[in-house]
């Protein structure tokens, strides 16, 4: 047993070792991640029937990071499984269902330094495989880190950067497997996974330009992103209405811009996009989104602000992290639809950090529809979300939350959740546990 521990401390140390001993200055680094997450959903992203019992359970996430820095080359590779406690019986050694299996590889990508490393204050990069898309608050591009499998991009992305500007210009083209003549791709995702915000398929492929400029202390950047979907038509197979995917796509363009500046005790947000082209359905849109948020600081540990969200019906927040902005239950713009009306966002949010370890948020949302229903109300309900996070130490941290929703009968029409004898109140709550180790050896 001594003998095994001494081989496998030995080889984990002198195996990246002689890897570096190659490149100079070179750096390995090893990360790891176990979060664990244990939910009470009684109503979580939609209303839940009257006289149905909450759900319980535990998810987690276990990540293998590693990540190697060399002259003009990066390298980056994240292996993830996620799965639910006790989906697979303890004696098998594989899932249940093939729909379940949530081993699976996150990012794998190199990044290529095309300029010299002596050219100090301008960078030409190429960065190709599959990685994540992050840029300015994630409301459109973002890496969904709330949820567990979280998202990323088979992509190659042209970089340029220097002190004050940022010029990004990527690209995707997806396909299911090496054909041996033709393109037709099916864009339904395994599993119970939705490929963007709204839930519906992935896209068969993706092309933006992305273009910053520093402030002194803020941001100014535009998007345009366009993004094409696999056209279809309906056949009957067994009788069964399904959809066979075809050549051709329907394309889609978004395009606008995002402002942030910090003033003071003060911090804005500001954004607007414009989306038009043909949707996923064939369908032409014609969809507009705007925000404008500000956050006060009253003393070093207490801030509060207040904003306002306005998506039309045609518009489509694409591939970002709808958790960070409406709402922690998660009710507009995930895997649960809310029909075609739009969304109106009106909220309030507060932040206590009393010390270093403690961080402590309170939020509260006013949902309306932006297009009217004949015979109802605008109003959706209200959301009030509460959230504790506890740094044990830098490896370790706790984090607790509690939502409730206060639903009307607009949202529970039909026309938006379509819930039979719904319940008047939702609530959620949840603890979970992040445990990040890391390494660097150079």
């Amino acid at each position: 047993m001594y003998t095994k521990k001494w081989f496998y401390t030995r080889v984990s140390v002198i195996l990246p070792g002689l890897l570096l001993s190659q490149y100079g200055n070179a750096q390995f680094n090893i990360g790891a991640q176990l979060r664990t997450r244990t939910e009470l959903r009684d109503g979580q992203g939609a209303p839940q029937t009257k006289g149905a019992n909450p759900a319980f359970f535990t998810s987690q996430r276990t990540r293998l990071i590693a990540g190697f820095n060399a002259y003009r080359i990066k390298l980056g590779l994240t292996v993830q499984d996620v799965r639910v406690w006790g989906q697979d019986a303890s004696t098998l050694n594989r899932t249940t269902t093939p729909d379940n299996n949530g081993f699976m590889l996150h990012e794998a990508w190199a990044e290529i330094l095309l300029t010299d490393t002596i050219v100090k204050n301008n960078r030409l990069s190429l960065k190709i495989g599959r990685q994540e898309l992050v840029y300015d608050d994630s409301r459109l591009l973002g890496n969904l880190d709330w949820l567990q499998q979280g998202r990323r991009h088979d992509a190659a992305v042209l970089k340029y950067d220097n002190n004050h500007w940022m010029l990004h210009a990527g690209a995707a083209f997806n396909q299911n497997k090496e054909n041996a003549s033709g393109s037709i791709y099916n864009p339904a995702p395994p599993g119970n996974y939705p490929a963007n915000t709204n839930g519906g398929n992935m896209y068969k492929s993706l092309e933006y330009a992305y273009l910053s400029r520093k402030l002194t202390k803020g941001n100014l950047s535009f998007l345009f992103l366009a993004d094409q979907f696999s056209k279809y038509h309906i056949d009957s197979i067994e009788h069964v209405a399904t959809k066979i995917w075809e050549a051709g796509t329907y394309s889609r363009m978004t395009t606008g811009l995002f402002y942030t500046q910090s003033l003071r005790h003060v911090s804005f947000t500001a954004a607007a996009y414009q989306q038009f082209g043909t949707n996923a359905n064939g369908q032409t849109v014609d969809g507009t989104l705007l925000s404008g948020a500000f956050q006060y600081s009253l003393s070093k540990s207490f801030s509060a602000g207040a904003g306002v969200d306005y998506t039309s019906p045609d518009f489509d927040p694409l591939y970002g992290t709808p958790h960070k902005f409406w709402g922690n239950m998660d009710y507009f713009y995930v895997a649960s639809g809310f029909g075609n009306k739009g969304l109106q966002d009106y909220y309030v949010k507060t932040k206590l950090q009393p010390g270093p370890r403690w961080v402590f948020t309170g939020d509260v949302h006013e949902f309306y529809t932006a297009a009217g229903i004949t015979g109802m109300t605008k109003q959706l309900g209200t959301e009030a979300d509460i959230t504790v996070n506890y740094t044990l130490t830098k490896m370790i941290g706790l984090e607790a939350g509690y939502s409730h929703f206060w639903n009307t009968t607009t949202l529970t029409s039909s026309s938006v959740k379509n819930i039979k004898n719904p319940a008047s109140n939702s609530n959620w709550a949840y603890l979970s546990v992040n445990i990040r180790p890391e390494w660097s050896i150079k």
